[in-house]
């Protein structure tokens, strides 16, 4: 198995309210509205979006309801001050701020909003990385 991700799906309870929650964002889908899958290109990387009680089950495993299950996803920008920008911008369209940004224990800046299903987002700037133009990331030889 190749050392990657290709999707990330996020289990969602009302599926047309967390698209318009990413549409606000400014993330661009080809999806119909009536398609049961929403799919956003983030790069190298599709996010989907999928009725958490079908994806549940699509897995095989039982849905603990919430929408922390041990993963938190992230989102790299170039400096403090983006990452400022970013969790306003997720506040204003119905995110909740779990934690503003700070400077973090390894060295970097970062803070967490949580979209409307409960799923956390950091945001971080790390100086350690490398971000890319396209928006990936590299990590940095020690």
């Amino acid at each position: 198995m190749d050392q990657r991700v290709s999707l990330i799906t996020l289990g969602v309870v009302d599926l047309a309210r967390a698209r318009a929650f990413y549409e606000e964002l400014g993330w661009r889908t080809k999806a119909e509205p009536d398609d049961d899958v929403v799919f956003f290109q983030t790069g190298g990387l599709i996010v989907a979006l999928w009725d958490r009680e079908k994806l549940a089950e699509d897995s095989g495993v039982e849905d603990g309801g919430g929408g922390w299950g041990g993963v938190t996803l992230a989102y790299n920008v170039g400096s403090p001050e983006a990452v400022d920008a970013v969790l306003a911008e997720a506040g204003a369209v119905g995110a909740t701020i779990a934690r503003p940004g700070a400077e973090t224990f390894w060295g970097g800046y970062s803070g967490v909003f949580i979209d409307p299903d409960g799923h956390p987002w950091e945001v971080a700037h790390n100086p350690h990385w490398t971000l890319h133009d396209d928006g990936s990331v590299t990590l940095t030889a020690a």
